[in-house]
């Protein structure tokens, strides 16, 4: 994988590239649909590559790992050759998800041992088998296991968990130089910054990573309910130290606003649920604030749902959409995903053409307040 800066942004850290992976290419910065178990819920390939403009997608290990398992995956050829997409993937660690099974997991040195969601079987997920699970799923951008302790951790906790991180990256590398990829293609593995809301702790994450000299680099544990101006506060100690010549990842993040304030920080690549959970719940995002297909207002608005969107936008109006909703009907929920996903694209293409022509502050600062209205 390489990653070549195109553009920087005079008035901030915003910058343009492109990321080169075996499977194609992909412009910065760029929004990943997540497809946790192998499919983003209720969106065709099609539709992703034709509306949205998806240039990379998300794979989930830990829920890959427990269905369809490994096995299946290794005779498929890799979650390419099981699903049929043909562009860039991505797998997270599964870290997450373990470390969010409270009650229902034990974190040691080793690694986390855990109970399925499905069958309560039990598993344990290591810095070692996780980059072999990893290499089995394929993905082009492989992330590291790490702790992602709860955002308001204590100081000593954090310390006491980001060391353990950074003695599980170590493995993580370890085992990934030992081994090779599978299917003929080249993956990257990228480590991923911890340290909760404090500062030192971040820094030396971040210089601990840097030294690494991984493809890329990840910032996590963001977004999990520390205040807004914490987060962006955490992200410009983080990329006063990640390399500049290699991307940076800010996992689960976020909002429309989150996205353009992480790209005036210098962040890369982001990938987040709410685009789809939201789209399925009726709530859609436009340039003039959001949507709820299910009031009211919208029974009689026979205007398309966002005239300068994707394809579904423009056939469909305000009030059919309103109609499904209330209907409870699939369609619905598949419009509101594919419009939110190509919503999230077009933003960020967006920002990177405004980064081009050198008003990207300026075309920032003229929209954020309105993409937060309630319509």
């Amino acid at each position: 994988m390489t990653f070549e800066v195109q553009h920087t942004d005079n008035a901030s850290d915003a910058r343009t590239g492109v990321i080169t992976t075996d499977h194609g290419q992909i412009k910065t910065p760029i929004f990943m649909p997540v497809g946790t178990a192998g499919t983003v819920k209720g969106v065709h390939f099609s539709e992703l590559r034709d509306q949205v403009n998806a240039q990379i997608i998300l794979g989930n290990t830990y829920h890959l790992y427990l269905r369809p398992g490994l096995e299946t995956l290794r005779a498929a050829g890799g979650l390419h050759g099981f699903n049929g997409w043909e562009r860039p993937i991505l797998t997270d660690s599964g870290g997450f998800q373990v470390f969010s099974l409270t009650g229902i997991r034990k974190l040691t040195e080793e690694g986390c041992t855990f109970q399925s969601h499905i069958d309560g079987s039990k598993h344990i997920f290591t810095p070692e088998n996780v980059m072999d699970t990893e290499r089995v799923i394929g993905a082009d951008i492989m992330m590291a296991l790490d702790e992602c302790p709860p955002g308001k951790s204590d100081y000593a906790y954090a310390k006491k968990s980001l060391a353990m991180t950074q003695r599980w990256l170590d493995r993580c590398f370890k085992r990934f130089n030992e081994t090779e990829p599978l299917y003929g293609y080249n993956q990257s593995l990228f480590p991923i910054v911890q340290g909760c809301t404090y500062k030192d702790l971040r820094r030396d994450a971040a210089k601990f990573i840097a030294d690494k000299g991984a493809d890329g680099n990840a910032i996590g544990g963001l977004a999990v309910g520390e205040p807004t101006d914490v987060m962006y506060e955490m992200i410009e100690v983080v990329n006063e130290i990640l390399p500049k010549d290699k991307p940076r990842y800010l996992m689960g993040v976020g909002t429309p606003q989150n996205i353009l304030e992480g790209i005036e920080r210098g962040v890369d690549m982001f990938d987040c649920v709410m685009p789809t959970r939201n789209g399925r719940n009726a709530l859609l995002f436009t340039y003039n604030g959001t949507m709820n297909m299910r009031n009211k207002k919208w029974e009689n608005d026979f205007t398309p749902i966002d005239e300068d969107g994707c394809e579904v936008d423009k056939v469909y109006t305000k009030a059919y959409l309103h109609h499904l909703f209330k209907a409870k009907e699939l369609l619905a929920m598949q419009i509101g995903s594919i419009h939110n996903l190509a919503f999230y694209l077009r933003l960020v293409t967006d920002a990177r053409n405004h980064i081009e022509k050198g008003d990207f502050v300026a075309w920032k600062n003229s929209i954020i307040d309105q993409l937060g209205q309630r319509l």
